[in-house]
């Protein structure tokens, strides 16, 4: 990329939640270890994927980076400032140039906004433009999202899906953001919309000079839009490493698993691909395993891999993977 300094740097990120509370009877306190030491990268201008089973901590990792969620432990690092160590009321520059897009187009409207009121919102709040110059700045982004003006009066219900989550993209963009996380913006969609509205955030990309962290479990749709990729499974990342080279050249037993379930639209392609059923349960969040927290499912595992935690150790050309059997 352009600038080598990484717009957002993570380093040991962790949020547990906690649901047991001791009590007065001496319960034992209990947490949920939603994202557990997660470390990476994005550089300006670049697109992170973030992929892994529903419940692996993917969605956790971006509300917490956004500062939605404050961090247990961990940093944050945003073009050069730790997000975790400043006061909440510091934080209104950063939510500026961080934004997001969430993923239920139905939940994340205010019904009783107009779409001007929901764009406009933060223009209003970030004093970026007022007046007749807001209004004009409203009327392009939802061009830019593939709305058209008259839409602006309308309300939420008004819309499709589809049309839902072009609102929240344009409410996002409205501050000009720098940094963007996308938490699976295309997953509540039609199949058929999905494609579109992809090729529309990457066409964004190219014009505003975005950053994206694309939160998804579609991992051909990440293939698509994602410079690289990092794998999660159980609050912890199996491997990170750039698209192409994930996809052809996978190292991690889970990742191999999951790409084997990646339908192929040619029947006799179908047949040769064989597909990796992963034996035994996901273990409990709430009290995971010593080790390697994929051992118990994992085809190759030995003793060390249930007794040592393996660290994510670059395997060469930026190729990262946590794994004894590598």
């Amino acid at each position: 990329m352009s600038n080598q300094t990484p717009l957002l740097e993570v380093k040991n990120l962790r949020k547990y939640f906690k649901v047991g509370s001791g009590g007065i009877l001496g319960g034992k306190k209990s947490y949920l270890k939603a994202v557990d030491g997660v470390s990476f990268h994005i550089n300006h201008g670049e697109t992170l994927g973030l992929v892994g089973e529903s419940g692996c901590g993917k969605s956790t990792t971006g509300r917490t980076i956004i500062r939605l969620y404050d961090a247990t432990g961990g940093e944050v690092n945003f073009d050069g400032t730790d997000l975790t160590q400043i006061h909440e009321n510091e934080m209104l520059p950063y939510r500026k140039r961080i934004q997001m897009i969430f993923q239920d187009p139905y939940a994340s409207l205010n019904p009783r906004m107009t779409v001007t009121d929901i764009i406009g919102e933060g223009i209003t709040t970030h004093k970026i433009s007022e007046g007749k110059e807001r209004q004009e700045r409203i009327f392009d982004l939802l061009n830019r999202v593939g709305l058209k003006r008259e839409h602006a009066n309308r309300y939420p219900h008004e819309f499709s899906g589809g049309q839902r989550q072009r609102i929240g993209i344009a409410r996002a963009l409205a501050v000009e953001p720098d940094l963007v996380v996308c938490d699976e913006p295309i997953s509540a969609l039609d199949v058929s919309i999905q494609a579109q509205v992809v090729n529309m955030l990457e066409d964004l990309q190219d014009e505003m000079g975005l950053t994206y962290l694309f939160i998804a479990h579609d991992l051909s749709m990440v293939k698509h839009i994602s410079d690289r990729i990092g794998v999660m499974y159980l609050g912890m990342l199996a491997e990170v490493a750039e698209s192409e080279e994930l996809y052809n050249h996978a190292q991690h037993p889970y990742t191999k698993a999951l790409l084997s379930a990646i339908p192929i639209p040619d029947p006799d392609l179908t047949r040769k691909n064989k597909r990796i059923v992963l034996q035994g349960d996901v273990p409990s969040p709430i009290d995971p395993p010593e080790g390697c927290r994929f051992a118990s499912r994992c085809p190759v595992a030995s003793e060390k891999c249930r007794q040592v935690t393996p660290e994510l150790i670059d395997r060469g050309a930026g190729h990262f993977v946590a794994c004894h059997s590598v």
